[in-house]
């Protein structure tokens, strides 16, 4: 056992009942008074019970009834951390893409769009003021010259096409409509977070499925397919965190395999969009009627407009549009009106064209950047830039130290720490927001990527 900190130490002394809810009480007593501010880390489980003398079961209960209250966000192998107060109402996953810290020069953790990027909406807005404004509540919810833009883009064949409220919207809308509590989902390993909050939230298992530099491996993915799962969620390009993209000969790959499993729904979730250079690839192509495909414009056109597309068959189509008239009903269609004239208008197809090669621009600077000093990355497509490290928590330590906040890779994990290859030591950096400085910027995320 490790000597213990000041940290078990004052646990230790403020524990007047060893029970779960003695050991509760006083790490609340210790939130609350301040002497553990948020960001503190918590003693591990096992030191805590070799302190009191009870079982690792025993503390283990007291932290999951905290975590429960809000009060502590586990990041696991990470450790247990106090909870900031300003993110208790995210969602775990979500509060750890958050963290605790400010006042750094550099935030790099987001992996949201640069706002000087996007379109200025302040002609759009003006012109289309007052129009497709309805009382009615069952409208068709997709402005019809907005639906045959988005059939007139889509990657490949689609029978029905809707917009919902972004990206992360469309994803929840898919999975409850095609997901029931004890069903297996196969993700992405690495994979967006957020994810595996909405799989607990729906009661179901997710099944890992490392990735190459090309996508889900396919030898990974034909072992998990004997899991018997219901469906697949992959990101077809810019992939977060790791900047990938779906190779056309890797879809089809794919689309091959999962001809095995009739049954399984794929949901694509293009979130990068129109600043992604990557062709817009689906699965749709190969597994005709099977596959929901999401668009989001959120990091092309505002994350405020909260926009996303979502096409696929009409037999789930029509489930999701249905229940949809259960809850909002419909997308605004101002907010419609507003992303078609972006879409279609000069101002917006400009500016997003600009922030396409602005963001691969800096990619490439910081990449070089990096390989000038030792680290060598493939420059990710989209906004972000997955940096193998030798030890995560040395980088982030180092990087903080000289102003940079970068997101932990062991968030993204869905299937626990691997040593090597892409699911190895990393850390997301929102290479997007490096406006310039990339020697400067290169150098300082390079001496973290290094140290031990």
């Amino acid at each position: 056992m490790a000597e213990p900190g000041p940290a078990l130490e004052q646990l230790v002394d403020a524990v007047e009942a060893p029970t779960p809810t003695g050991i509760a009480a006083a790490l609340s007593l210790l939130v609350r008074t301040g002497t553990w501010p948020p960001g503190t880390r918590l003693p591990t489980v096992r030191d805590v019970a070799a302190a009191l003398g009870v079982s690792p079961a025993t503390v283990s209960h007291a932290w999951h009834g905290l975590a429960g209250a809000g009060v502590l966000v586990t990041r696991g192998r990470a450790g247990s951390y106090v909870r900031a107060a300003d993110t208790a109402w995210l969602t775990p996953r979500y509060r750890d893409l958050a963290g605790y810290h400010s006042g750094f020069r550099l935030d790099l953790s987001t992996g949201t769009p640069d706002p000087e990027l996007l379109p200025d909406l302040t002609a759009v807005l003006a012109r289309v003021a007052g129009h497709d404004l309805t009382g009615s509540y069952v409208e068709t919810p997709v402005l019809p010259r907005l639906e045959r833009h988005l059939r007139d883009t889509w990657p490949g064949p689609v029978e029905a096409v809707t917009v919902v409220d972004g990206a992360f919207d469309a994803m929840s809308r898919s999975l409850e409509a095609v997901v029931r509590y004890g069903d297996r989902v196969l993700v992405e390993d690495p994979c967006f977070p957020p994810l595996l909050d909405l799989l607990d939230a729906l009661g179901a298992e997710p099944v890992p499925v490392p990735l190459d530099d090309q996508g889900p491996d396919p030898a990974a993915l034909a072992a998990a397919l004997d899991t018997s799962p219901v469906a697949l969620v992959l990101q077809p390009r810019a992939h977060n965190p790791t900047g990938l993209s779906l190779s056309d000969t890797r879809a089809r790959e794919l689309g091959h395999l999962l001809e095995r499993a009739p049954d399984l729904v794929v949901v694509e979730d293009d979130h990068s969009g129109d600043v992604a250079t990557a062709e817009d690839v689906t699965l749709g192509r190969h597994l005709p009627g099977r596959v929901l495909h999401i668009r989001s414009f959120s990091k092309s056109h505002g994350p405020d407009l909260r926009i996303a597309a979502l096409g696929g068959p009409a037999r789930l189509l029509d489930r999701i549009v249905a229940r949809r008239m259960l809850g909002p009903g419909w997308t605004s269609r101002m907010l419609q009106r507003v992303l078609l004239e972006l879409l279609i208008g000069d101002t917006g197809m400009t500016a997003v064209a600009e922030a396409r090669r602005v963001y691969h621009a800096r990619q490439q600077h910081l990449a070089r950047a990096l390989a000038e000093r030792g680290v060598d990355v493939e420059p990710g497509d989209g906004v972000n830039l997955w940096l193998p490290v030798v030890d995560e928590q040395s980088a982030i330590v180092r990087m903080a130290a000289a102003g940079i906040r970068v997101a932990a890779g062991e968030t993204f994990r869905s299937g626990g720490p691997c040593p090597d290859g892409l699911r190895g030591p990393h850390v997301r950096v929102t290479a997007g927001m490096v406006r310039g400085d990339f020697a400067q910027v290169g150098a300082e995320l390079a001496d973290g990527a290094l140290a031990r």
